[in-house]
């Protein structure tokens, strides 16, 4: 398993649009909006890397998404 911890900022007044969007994805398990550099963390569950990508591309594509930034940890 690939889990990925993504840092997402978002436009002013669509926090609450993208974060429902964001619980949507099916490999999304945590969504948390935080104060700081970013709008939301979210932690991503994969079975490999490839779908790892496509679920930050997935969040990259909901409108008002401006900004994303992933770390990736395997389980050992």
């Amino acid at each position: 398993m690939v889990v990925g911890v993504t840092l997402v900022n978002v436009l002013a007044g669509k926090e609450k649009e993208v974060y429902l969007k964001m619980k949507e994805i099916d490999r999304v398990r945590d969504v948390y909006h935080v104060f700081g550099e970013f709008d939301f963390v979210v932690i991503i569950h994969a079975s490999s890397l490839s779908e790892l990508n496509k679920t930050v591309d997935e969040i990259r594509k909901i409108p008002g998404v401006t900004k994303t930034q992933t770390v990736v940890g395997a389980e050992i």
